[in-house]
């Protein structure tokens, strides 16, 4: 049994969590329980017109025995009306009381791990949120001494960028051979831990055109990227590096490698979103809880609308709930 959180309600999650329900309700699937308010997903079902009984429960053990028949809802009301398309500072405290009711229970071990659907930083920002984005209040809130780290997976490839919600200016000044070593050393563990690689290949982009050129283009390479990948080498870890961007993507290059270590936000995403949009998921490494997210937005310009493609939200429930299997077999457990 997963958490799904409520995201931002003006935008696209509230229907994905109903598509989700009616995708899985049958198996096939992960079963999940939403950290919503029932009366707007009851009217948004109405809305759309689908077929989506809604069932309050108050625990996950509750909500797997009723969710092949009604969507299980765990209620977080919202003290204002939703508007779809048009996020309100007002939600804010509904929104964040969705997460970190997740983040308990899974703590708890009353569910498996958490999926969380899109919240827009912007009206949280608004609201006086503090951290610049899910990762990092996350982290926050499991009490991690370091900031975790954000991968970006699909069938074709997995991506991890060092520096992640920042511009690019400050990303550039904030590249440091710590923090590569820090993220190649957590991703390295990831994909032993939980994806079950034993020898896990790990591709490093570099940071200029050309990977620098030998210096022509610029220097991080030489001065940043090198020594981190030596430390790493000299801690048994594969890695294969620093690699020129611009190709280090392609078809043929992929099969080299098993997860791709970005040197910013860009870096890692442009690829991955252009393989697999639908596919994609966001997978927080180095928290002591699974979590996954869809690798879109809130798409406030189709709220509403029933177009949105859950097939995002599908494949973060599908791997949230394979990696807390892996989890649970490395711990001799069952969840």
């Amino acid at each position: 049994m997963l958490a799904l959180t409520m995201g931002d309600p003006a935008g696209i999650g509230g229907e994905l969590t109903l598509a989700a329900w009616r995708h899985f309700r049958h198996g096939g699937g992960p079963a999940f329980v939403a950290l919503d308010d029932p009366a707007r997903l009851a009217a948004l079902a109405r809305a759309l017109d689908l077929d989506v009984p809604i069932g309050d429960v108050v625990d996950p053990a509750e909500a797997r025995t009723v969710f092949a028949d009604r969507l299980p809802v765990i209620p977080v009301p919202l003290s204002m009306p939703v508007r779809p398309g048009q996020p309100d500072p007002s939600h804010a405290p509904a929104i964040l009381t969705s997460i970190e009711t997740a983040v308990r229970l899974a703590q708890a071990g009353l569910v498996d791990g958490i999926v969380t659907n899109p919240i827009s930083k912007t009206a949280l920002y608004a609201a006086g949120f503090g951290f610049p984005g899910h990762t990092e209040y996350l982290g926050a809130l499991t009490g991690m001494a370091e900031p975790p780290v954000m991968m970006l997976a699909c069938a074709a490839l997995r991506v991890v960028p060092v520096t992640i919600h920042m511009s690019l200016r400050r990303a550039l000044d904030e590249l440091t051979t710590a923090e590569i070593v820090r993220t190649g050393r957590v991703l390295h563990r990831t994909l032993r831990e939980t994806f079950g690689l034993h020898q896990p290949r790990i591709a490093v982009a570099g940071l200029n055109p050309h990977a620098g050129e030998m210096g022509a283009m610029g220097d991080e390479e030489d001065r940043i990227i090198a020594p981190a990948l030596a430390t790493l080498r000299a801690e048994g870890m594969g890695v294969e590096g620093p690699l020129p961007p611009d190709t280090m993507f392609t078809a043929r290059a992929r099969t080299s490698y098993d997860a791709a270590l970005c040197m910013y936000h860009d870096q890692a995403l442009i690829p991955l979103k252009t393989l697999d949009m639908d596919g994609g998921v966001n997978v927080t490494l180095g928290l002591p809880i699974v979590r996954t997210s869809p690798d879109h937005g809130t798409a406030f310009d189709i709220a509403g609308t029933g177009r949105a493609d859950p097939g995002s939200l599908l494949a973060a429930l599908r791997l949230a709930a394979d990696l807390a299997y892996r989890r649970s077999q490395a711990c001799g457990a069952t969840p």
